[in-house]
């Protein structure tokens, strides 16, 4: 294009910038042939500039430069690595004048170019005290700042600007050092049509580009075309003039002067380091060489810093994870583990709101979407994502329904958290318009050339603000990299949370079944138990009420054996267990004999061992010494030095013992649950006096008792009796029972006790009238009463300062509320020494004593 050439608009991103046909009028150019022997073109200014007599063109090189000169030209070429670094030389005489002077091959054509050179100093060390003054920075955001402030230091511009590329291609400034006076960019984007590709192709070929005067002549070169038809390519050209268009749109900013330093990464060009002047301005070549060398160093070290700061992010990531990944060891739940973590995961990524949908719940924090509007997005995603993280920053052009939630929500960020992507955590960012916070002023009006206010600022701002409507900031590669690694990193979670869950159902269904089959078991032995005590032949002494009493005993025994097997947790002590166990097969007291130290066992080893230890005893009552009057047990366990408790089971002076000739499921209960479910070890062997065992439970699931070791609700103690203080008293009782046999069965022991005022209920309903009607004295309620229980009732006597107790048939491991926690609790099957204990103690607390209120 000829500089006579009309332009608009229209041309811009079509205009042939590398081969303008003229250069800018604060220096001259020459080309020559390749062997540097002849002038082929000169600019129209070349005779004026470099002082000759006559026009240059055509002429030798020799005669036109000079000897001396051209012998230094021709040693520069050839040590001149490439066209985009043109050789230089500075403070360079030709005929009476001194230059500084560039030069450079490309296709076939050697361009020369002349300036005239002020005394500025060595360019080496200009860039040297700059690069000093950057080279210790370690923060991305301090280096931009910093690197604005020092070349305006350094060159006297009166606007420096640092000019960031999106990945859209418009740009923003992200620093600024200006004159006071001034208007601030600051902030300021502008559409990627300001600087059209052909423009940003050359920065990238020519990292260092000056406008002397926007308002200057552009000089024409002569010829136009050379004999082959083709024009001069001046794309390394320093002096290469400027497109009509830029200059119209830098003279409405007031822009008299300019130069721009590219910031390459990776062969991408990042952004530019823009700087304006508003009078015109040549900056000589030693400054531009220096800004140049300047420009190189912060571009490499504006990459360490970004790389180091990725790499940063990734370990803060992968940081964040890891304690992610701590706390999900120890949460059963891990969907409420990731909706408590959401303001921690909100840190992970740039954004303005967060949530997670996981097993269908969703949760929200910052600006995120309507609620009922997720699951359509949700689906959505599923259908594109394909299990891997997708991202888009104009979310309504995606998904046209969101543009009803545009104001709240225009980006978006999902990473799946499964395959099926139902469960996902999201990241939202607005509208990136609303975010902008520019620090120039909105009132502030330029002046409107001949093309029309399109080349101002505010109009591309404006231009810009419509072409982004409706889009957010968009998600960079690496925050792509954080959010994949934390895809791979949750989901890796969640799928060994999953497999575990998977795997403790296993064992559960397992266990579950062996549990149904020991019950099943277990009740038949029970029945067995029963029916031979029920059918034992008794001492021809024995009274019938003798008999009733020791039968009931031996039942109530096997039912506290019972309720410990099957209680779920707290444990107990290890002599208590098998004292409950033995209980009904204790004739003598010498027939079983127990000696070891108090040693707790946990709640798995206490269920464990209470089917081992049932299981032994039944078999010595069916088949060993327990068979026998003249039989024994004796069970010795003691703490080893690692903290192991072993126990000894032998039992003597039963029948002649025989390895069984098959094993059955109680044979494999003792022998392999202890190793199964405890890690521990266990050996049988069927001597002929007598079976023993040996059992080695490891920690932690048994220590040494403390003196506080034990449950902490407290049992009613049968052995104590006081009839006499509870019949003298005759206290009104009212019991709250729902099975009626249960309930005459009480009624039967109290009335035996000769207490003659005892209501029975069967709902929390009639309780609450009996007490209304006729408050008693005393109480006996059962904590389940079918689909519903009794502290309300507890709740209305403990108002009322009346004493009671309650019963159930989960022995220790009944769960009472908090403010009824010390309440004492009777164990079923009812005894009668348990009950007429109970209450009597209830009597002894109303008695006045020292201390004692009578109220």
């Amino acid at each position: 294009m000829s500089s006579t050439e009309p332009v608009n608009l229209d041309t811009c991103d079509s205009e042939p910038i590398h081969i303008p046909g003229s250069i800018q009028s604060h220096g001259c150019l020459l080309a020559c042939d390749i062997g540097l022997t002849r002038i082929e073109r000169a600019s129209e200014n070349a005779r004026a500039v470099l002082g000759h007599d006559c026009n240059p063109l055509g002429r030798s090189a020799v005669d036109v430069i000079g000897q001396k000169l051209l012998h230094d030209l021709r040693n520069a070429l050839a040590t001149a690595s490439s066209a985009s670094r043109p050789a230089l030389l500075l403070d360079m005489v030709c005929g009476e004048r001194v230059f500084d002077i560039a030069i450079h091959h490309y296709k076939s054509a050697v361009i020369i170019e002349f300036e005239p050179a002020p005394s500025v100093g060595q360019p080496l060390h200009i860039a040297r005290e700059m690069i000093g003054r950057i080279s210790d920075i370690t923060d991305v955001d301090r280096l931009v700042q910093r690197a604005g402030r020092i070349v305006a230091g350094a060159t006297g511009y009166d606007r420096v600007m640092i000019y960031r590329f999106e990945q859209d291609g418009s740009g923003k400034v992200v620093s600024e050092t200006k004159r006071a006076d001034l208007e601030s960019f600051l902030g300021q984007y502008f559409p990627a049509s300001d600087i059209p590709q052909q423009a940003r192709t050359l920065y990238l070929k020519n990292t260092i580009r000056v406008i002397a005067d926007t308002s200057g002549e552009r000089v024409p070169v002569s010829p136009v075309l050379d004999a082959s038809g083709e024009p001069l390519d001046l794309s390394f050209a320093h002096l290469r003039s400027v497109s009509p268009i830029h200059c119209e749109y830098l003279r409405n900013m007031g822009v008299a002067a300019s130069m721009s330093i590219s910031i390459i990464l990776d062969g991408t060009l990042w952004g530019l380091i823009a700087c304006h002047h508003y009078s015109p301005r040549a900056l000589p070549m030693a400054q531009r060489v220096a800004m140049e060398v300047f420009g190189e160093f912060f571009s490499l070290h504006l990459k360490s810093l970004k790389e180091r700061r990725r790499v940063a992010a990734v370990a803060g990531t992968r940081e964040a994870l890891d304690r992610f990944l701590i706390l999900s060891s120890h949460h059963e739940d891990v969907g409420e583990l990731l909706r408590q973590s959401l303001r921690e995961f909100s840190r992970l990524l740039p954004n303005d709101g967060v949530g997670v949908m996981f097993e269908g719940k969703w949760t929200g924090l910052g600006a995120t979407p309507p609620e009922d509007a997720v699951p359509h997005l949700l689906g959505f995603i599923r259908m594109v994502s394909e299990g891997r993280v997708w991202a888009t920053h104009a979310l309504s052009q995606k998904v046209p329904e969101a543009a009803a939630y545009g104001d709240r929500v225009a980006g978006v960020l999902a990473i799946p958290l499964s395959q099926t992507g139902s469960d996902c955590l999201l990241f939202f960012r607005k509208e990136l318009v609303q975010t902008l916070d520019w620090a120039g002023n909105p009132e502030k009006t330029y002046e409107t050339g001949p093309l029309g206010d399109r080349l101002t600022p505010r109009k591309s701002f404006a231009i810009w603000k419509e072409t982004v409507k409706d889009q957010a900031q968009a998600w960079t590669e690496p925050e792509r990299e954080i959010a994949e690694i934390a895809r791979v990193s949750i989901v890796e979670i969640v799928l060994r949370h999953n497999e575990l869950m998977a795997g403790e159902r296993r064992k559960s269904e397992v266990r579950q079944r062996m549990l149904n089959q020991e019950l099943s078991h277990r009740v038949k032995n029970i029945l067995a138990v029963i029916k031979s005590l029920v059918t034992s032949p008794q001492h021809h002494k024995s009274t019938l009420e003798d008999y009733v009493a020791t039968l009931q005993g031996r039942i109530e025994a096997l039912s506290v054996a019972h309720d410990q097997v099957v209680r779920g947790d707290g444990g107990g002590i290890l002599a208590e267990l098998l004292q409950a166990e033995l209980q009904p097969y204790r004739a003598k007291a010498s027939t079983i004999r127990l000696s070891g130290p108090s040693v707790w066992l946990d709640s798995r080893a206490f269920s464990v061992m209470a089917l081992v230890f049932h299981e032994l005893a039944t078999n010595a009552a069916k088949y060993g010494a327990l068979s026998m009057a003249t039989g024994s047990v004796e069970i010795s366990w003691a703490m080893t030095g690692e903290a192991v408790c072993e126990i000894r089971w032998r039992e003597h002076g039963g029948p002649v013992v025989h390895v069984p000739s098959r094993s059955g499921f109680g044979s494999a209960l003792i022998e392999r649950s202890v190793p199964y479910d405890l890690n521990g070890e266990s050996a049988i062997r069927f001597e002929p006096s007598g079976l023993e065992a040996v059992f080695r439970i490891p920690p932690p699931h048994v220590k040494l008792a403390s003196s506080g070791s034990g449950p902490a609700t407290r049992m009613v103690d049968d052995t104590s009796e006081r009839p006499n203080a509870l019949s003298a008293a005759d206290p009104a009782v009212l019991i709250v029972e729902d099975q009626i046999l249960i309930a005459l069965d009480l009624e039967a022991m109290l009335a035996d006790e000769g207490l003659s005022k005892v209501a029975t209920t069967s709902s929390v309903k009639q309780a609450m009238a009996q007490i209304e009607a006729n408050p008693p004295d005393l109480a006996i309620l059962d904590i389940n009463l079918g689909p519903t229980n009794s502290f309300a009732v507890a709740e209305e006597l403990r108002k009322r300062g009346t004493p009671f107790v309650f019963a159930t048939g989960y022995g220790e491991g009944a769960e009472l509320p908090e403010a009824l926690a010390g309440v004492p609790i009777v164990r079923k099957p009812y005894s009668r020494n348990a009950i007429v204990a109970a209450l009597g103690s209830l009597i002894e607390s109303l008695q006045p004593g020292p201390g004692r209120d009578k109220s």
